[in-house]
This record gives structure tokens, sequence and C-alpha cells, in this order.
């Protein structure tokens, strides 16, 4: 490694190191269960635009979401985890292959409860102090991209348009989220009940960067099979790997999933805002 980036390196991995144990302390406070769940499965969860990197005849975990709410389902009330994900084909400044995702769920809220918590747990691992602003999907793409995906919804040119005119347009001054997706853009989300064509999803942008995806928590075992052949369908269509659908996990929706919120959170993501830094290259030892 060259001397300069080794330097900026071995800050920014104390940097991690005690944000982590302060994620740690900010959970253990609010009598959150620290979990692991496997890394190596047999069906990864159907998502239409995240492949999955084969482990053998298995696939190595995109996220831990799927383990954990059927911990919820279960009877744990309030878990979180810190741990490797693995998505094929995601290499770049902010992407990697492999990276470290947080996740917490907890029951008896919804993804309005885990924005309070990422306010509260950003404070505590020692984001400096910045507004927040909330902004509908719908109204963001009227202001920079010129239409409104929730009312006639276009998966290629939603993906496109967020990327390319949505997301460079955000604010950089301040914490952003965008909440409200068009329900077809939120696989494992809750609708809203007031307005079934959105879904209780939001992200949150720090620089704009993509830090944070966060849900209020699909519990309805038929609704989420059919999204599951949805995603299924559409995979097929891009020629993309089909995988098997989850049926202890469906399983454990049919046994009973009380309402709850859940949120992912990327680590590496988190390191690079604290840090002011640019590219994954500076907060991650190896990248190979």
């Amino acid at each position: 490694m060259e001397a300069e980036r080794l330097t900026a390196l071995e800050k920014n991995l104390h940097l991690r190191s005690r944000m982590l144990s302060g994620i740690r302390h900010f959970f253990a406070q609010r009598n959150f269960l620290e979990v692991e769940t496997p890394v190596r499965l047999p069906c990864p969860a159907l998502e239409t635009h995240i492949d999955a990197e084969p482990s053998g005849d298995w696939f190595l975990r995109t996220s831990p979401e799927l383990h954990m709410k059927r911990l919820l389902a279960a009877g744990f009330e309030r878990i979180f985890q810190i741990g490797p994900c693995f998505r094929r084909g995601e290499r770049g400044e902010r992407h990697h292959p492999e990276f470290t995702m947080l996740e917490w769920y907890r029951t008896g809220t919804d993804y309005l409860g885990i924005l309070d918590d990422t306010k509260a747990l950003l404070a505590a691992a020692g984001l400096p102090e910045r507004r927040w602003e909330v902004i509908p999907v719908s109204e963001a793409f009227l202001r920079w991209a010129g239409w409104d995906p929730s009312q006639a919804y276009d998966a290629a040119r939603f993906e496109l348009d967020l990327v390319d005119k949505v997301e460079p347009a955000l604010p950089r001054d301040r914490a952003v989220v965008l909440i409200d997706y068009p329900a077809e853009a939120a696989a494992l989300s809750r609708r809203k009940p007031d307005a079934p064509h959105l879904a209780e999803r939001w992200e949150l942008y720090l620089d704009g960067i993509e830090i944070a995806n966060a849900y209020s928590e699909l519990t309805d075992p038929e609704e989420q099979r059919r999204r599951f052949a949805e995603a299924a369908r559409a995979r097929a269509a891009m020629g993309k790997p089909v995988y098997a659908v989850d049926e202890a996990f469906l399983a454990a929706l049919e046994a009973g999933l009380p309402p709850c919120g859940g949120i992912a959170l990327g680590i590496d993501r988190l390191v690079m805002a604290l840090a002011g830094a640019t590219s994954l290259d500076v907060v991650i030892p190896f990248r190979e």
C-alpha cells in the first residue's frame, strides 16, 4: 500500500473501530439483542435487481433480513446484527462485492420509528450534527426528473433517473431522507394504508451517498409470495438467475410476524461519511 493511503487507512480504521463500539453501546442501552445468522444460504431473497454470489450449490447472503425476521416471528422483539454481505457484480468507488451491513429490527414500530432510531444512532456514532430533510419520492422526481413514478411506474426509467438525475441533485449540507417509494419499488415493505400505491420505505443519503434503506416490514405471507413471484418473472425476463423461494421465511410469516420496522445500513459508507472520504479505498484495507 502506498504511504499516503496507508496513513489515511490507519486513521479510518481507528474511526471505524470507535464507531462500531459506539453502535454496540447504543443498542445495548436500548435492550437490543445482538444476533448472528447464516452467511451461506440455499436461497437468497428474491429481489429483481440484487444478484447473489454463488458459493457451491448455495449462495452468499445479500442481506440477513429474512433470517432476522424469522427471529422476530419466533418472539424476539429487538435485534441487531453487524456482519458481511455479498452482492455479485458490484464494484466501484462506492460499491464492493463484499461489504459490512448493520441491520436492526424491532416489533411494535414502523418505518418512522426506525427513522427516529437512525437519527439517535448517528448522533451516538459521532456524525456531526446537521439538518435533516425528508422529501417524498414523488416530489423529488417531479422536481429533478420531471415525472411522478408513483403514478406511472417504469422500473428501468425509475432506476436510471434516480441515479442520473435525483441523487446528484440532493442537498449535500444536510441528511436527506427520500420517503414513500412506489409500491413496485419496495419488495419487502408494507403498503401505506391510506395510499396503497406507495410503500412505507425510506432511504437515507449523507453527502449524496445512499447510506441506509428502511421499511415498515411486510407481514402478509400471501402478498409476500406474490411479490417473490413477480421478482422471479422479472429476473427471468432479464436473463438473470431465478432463486428458489425461501419457504422457511414464508412459513414464519404464516405463523405470524408482528408489526415491525427494520433497516439495513452500510457500515463502510457510514465510515466514508464520518471520515469525509469519497471512496471506499480509504476505509477498507483489502479490496481483492
